[in-house]
Parts: C-alpha cells; sequence; structure tokens
C-alpha cells in the first residue's frame, strides 16, 4: 500500500510537472508570437525593391582589382569631382538658369519619394494615388512661384492684363485648385483601405511641406543675392566630403546608430574645415558684385539684372583681434568683410546641424529598408540623398536673413504704392511730406534741388 501510495505521488508530481512544462511552453511561444507580432508590426509594409549597382561599366573595369570599400570611394570621389563641375556650370550661367535648376531637383526628389510610397502600397490597388500625388505637386507649385512672380515682378504683372487679373485673384485660384484635388480624394476612397488611403494622403502632404516649401525657400535666398545661394550649399558640400574624409582615414568611434558608417572624427573634422572653407570662400565672393547684388528683374530689357552699389555687408571694414591672437600673428587689426562673420554662423549650422538632416533622411530609408532613395548618382544614391542636408540649410538660410539681415526694401515699397489708387497715392505723398519738413530734411533737399 505504501509503495502504491508512493507510485500514486509521483504520477502526481510528474503530471504536474508535465503541466507546468506545457504551460511554459505555452507561455514560451506567446512570447515568441508576440515578439514576431512585433517584428511583423516593426515591418509591416511591404518592402521596397532592392536597386541594382549602377555604376558605369567604365569605372567597373578600372576598378575592378580594389576592395570594395577603396572601390566606393573612388566612385563617390569621381562622381563628386563630376558634380562639383556641373554646379560651375549652372553657377556661370546666371540665377535664371539656377532657379530651373531648382525647379528640376523639386521635382525629382518629389519622385523618389512618392515612388517609395507607391512601390510599397502598389499592391493595394489604391486608385488615384499617384495622379492625385502629381496634381498637388502642381497646385502648391503654382501657388508658391505665383506668389514670387507678384512679388519680385510687379510691374511686369501689372503690365500684362491677363498676369494681372491672376496676380489679383491668385490665392482664391490656388484654394480652389486644391479643394478640387481635396474633392477627388475624398471621392476615391475604398471601404476596404480608409486608414491606408489617409496614410498615403499625409505621405504626400508630408513629401510636399518637406521638398516643394523648403526649395521654394532656396529661390527667395536666391533673390537676396547669389552668394546667400551658393555659399550654404557649398558649405554643406564641403562638409559632406570632409567628414567623410576625416570618416575614412581617422573614424574609430561611431557617431549614431542610424548611421552606422558616421564617426565624431568625421563630425569634429568636418565641421572645422567646413569653417575655414566659408570664411575664405566668403572673402572671394564679396568682392564681386556678381555674387553680392540681389537678383533683380529689369523691366527695360525684361531681363534679370545683378548689378548694384555693395551694401556695408561686403565692404572691407577692420577688425580688432583678441589679445590671443595679437600675441601669435602680432597682429592688432585684420581686414575682413562683415558677411565673413555671418559664414561663420552659416557653416556651424551647415556642420552642426544639417547632418541631422541626413540622420532624418537615413532613418526613412531604414525604416523602408533601403540603402537610398534612388539610383540616380553611381556610389551617391539617388537626388533626394544629395539634398537631404541642403533643404534644411535653405529653410535656416532663410530665416536667418529675415532676422538679421534684410530691411525694408524700397523698391518693393514703391511697387506696392504705385499700385494704389491716385487719391491713396496722394494722401500718403502729403503724409511723408510733412513727416519730412517735421524731420527739417525736406528744405535741406529743396536748397540743393
Amino acid at each position: 500500500m505504501t509503495e502504491l501510495r508512493h507510485r500514486g505521488a509521483t504520477d502526481k508530481e510528474l503530471q504536474h510537472q508535465n503541466s507546468e512544462d506545457k504551460g511554459s511552453e505555452t507561455e514560451g511561444k506567446e512570447r515568441d508570437g508576440a515578439s514576431d507580432n512585433e517584428t511583423k508590426s516593426d515591418s509591416g509594409v511591404p518592402e521596397v525593391p532592392v536597386s541594382a549597382d549602377d555604376t558605369p561599366e567604365v569605372l567597373n573595369k578600372a576598378l575592378s582589382g580594389l576592395s570594395s570599400r577603396w572601390k566606393n570611394w573612388w566612385v563617390r570621389g569621381i562622381l563628386t569631382l563630376a558634380m562639383i563641375s556641373f554646379f560651375f556650370i549652372i553657377i556661370y550661367l546666371g540665377p535664371m538658369v539656377l532657379m530651373m535648376i531648382v525647379l528640376c531637383v523639386q521635382i525629382k526628389c518629389f519622385h523618389e519619394i512618392i515612388t517609395i510610397g507607391y512601390s510599397v502600397y502598389h499592391s493595394y490597388h489604391l486608385p488615384w494615388f499617384r495622379t492625385l500625388s502629381w496634381y498637388f505637386l502642381l497646385c502648391v507649385n503654382y501657388f508658391f512661384y505665383g506668389e514670387t512672380v507678384t512679388d519680385y515682378f510687379f510691374t511686369l504683372v501689372q503690365r500684362e492684363e491677363p498676369l494681372r487679373i491672376l496676380s489679383k485673384y491668385h490665392r482664391f485660384i490656388s484654394f480652389a485648385l486644391y479643394l478640387t484635388g481635396f474633392c477627388m480624394f475624398v471621392l476615391s476612397l475604398v471601404k476596404k483601405h480608409y486608414r491606408l488611403q489617409f496614410y498615403m494622403f499625409g505621405w504626400t502632404h508630408v513629401t510636399l511641406l518637406i521638398v516643394v516649401t523648403q526649395s521654394h525657400l532656396i529661390i527667395h535666398n536666391l533673390f537676396e543675392g547669389m552668394i546667400w545661394f551658393i555659399v550654404p550649399i557649398s558649405c554643406v558640400i564641403c562638409n559632406d566630403i570632409m567628414a567623410y574624409m576625416f570618416g575614412f582615414f581617422f573614424g574609430r568611434t561611431p557617431l549614431i546608430k542610424l548611421s552606422p558608417k558616421k564617426t565624431w572624427e568625421g563630425f569634429i573634422g568636418g565641421f572645422f574645415a567646413t569653417v575655414v572653407f566659408g570664411i575664405l570662400l566668403s572673402y572671394v565672393m564679396s568682392g564681386y558684385r556678381f555674387f553680392v547684388c540681389p537678383v533683380e528683374f529689369n523691366n527695360d530689357s525684361n531681363s534679370f539684372t545683378v548689378d548694384c552699389e555693395p551694401s556695408e555687408l561686403f565692404q572691407l571694414q577692420d577688425y580688432g583681434l583678441p589679445p590671443v591672437l595679437k600675441s601669435i600673428t602680432g597682429w592688432t587689426t585684420v581686414k575682413l568683410y562683415p558677411f565673413q562673420i555671418h559664414s561663420i554662423a552659416l557653416s556651424a549650422f551647415a556642420s552642426i546641424m544639417g547632418p541631422f538632416g541626413g540622420f532624418f533622411a537615413s532613418g526613412f530609408k531604414r525604416a523602408f529598408k533601403i540603402k537610398d532613395f534612388a539610383n540616380t548618382i553611381p556610389g551617391h544614391g539617388g537626388i533626394m540623398d544629395r539634398f537631404d542636408c541642403q533643404y534644411l540649410m535653405a529653410t535656416f538660410v532663410n530665416v536667418y536673413i529675415a532676422s538679421f539681415i534684410r530691411g525694408p526694401n524700397p523698391s518693393k515699397v514703391i511697387q506696392q504704392l504705385l499700385a494704389l489708387r491716385l487719391d491713396q497715392q496722394l494722401h500718403i505723398f502729403n503724409s511723408l511730406k510733412a513727416h519730412l519738413t517735421e524731420k527739417g530734411l525736406l528744405p535741406a533737399l529743396e536748397e540743393a534741388a
């Protein structure tokens, strides 16, 4: 009996142990299932197809004996020199060509981002996704460039009757165009894909905000003078090149997990190299009116002009050196252009905050498990891969000019006055005359006349 009791107790223990094992096994499966679900939720969208290597066959043959690391270095270097040469050519061709290039780059960047969205969600057969995306791009460009034309070509607009009508009702027309696209989107909603379609609606509008709005700010910076366009872009390019060089040869310490190849050595080396480059480039460019004068439209010749009397910002001035630099150099003062002081702020932003545009793009690409936005430029990826930092830089430059540089523009004030009725112009004339008389300036002007 004792043996039977003992055996019965043993059987119960075994059953209890087996039930515990099954329970722990079930818990393990639940945990595994949860982790699988997490993985699925993390990659809840189809992956974008990986683009093939687009390196020219000539370069592949010439660099076939090198390791992949050095092959990539040479491909990037050769294509970088080619892009810099192209940049010099479009600068030589003048501001109008630059504006057209900015518009082309904007359209290509928009295409690359929208293509990623279409590649991810095309299997769901969403109606009108690409059509509506391009339609909204057209609407936003019509609004922004219409505002620019009205602002900078006011006399030309007032001279031509069709342009004057379009200018007068420009915002209403822009809103009507957008409202049409909005209604088209609502009519395209499919019962099974409501959430997905609203995702893509947001995708398109965020892309418009990042790409179109900031590229429009580049145009505004260009109108302030080509130097406000060239120096910031060149600083970003310099920082990208020098950070890559320092990281390639001296990089040991990872900088951020989003971009494993970025190192602290490259980040710091790129910063100092970019600041020095910005100061030197600003010194060279500040001496030429072609670069420092605002881009204006000449109504007589119907063309852009960049001729003016340079402002104080682009005139050499004496600056006292700190005691430390005095003891090292033996100089008490140094001649600099005031713009060179501003270039330090531009270079610092390009080196410190500019890379975060690249980190943002890296996070975006990792979310969709892609290496580059496209394979337009061998060794560099797509156009958006080259301009991810430029758009952030353009916004900073525009804010910087508005906060610290730009003052009232007399030509724009006169243009607005000429658009008023004659009685309004006369009222402003009398008010201005009384003000100048009170300040004691008008009699002096009359005597001089």
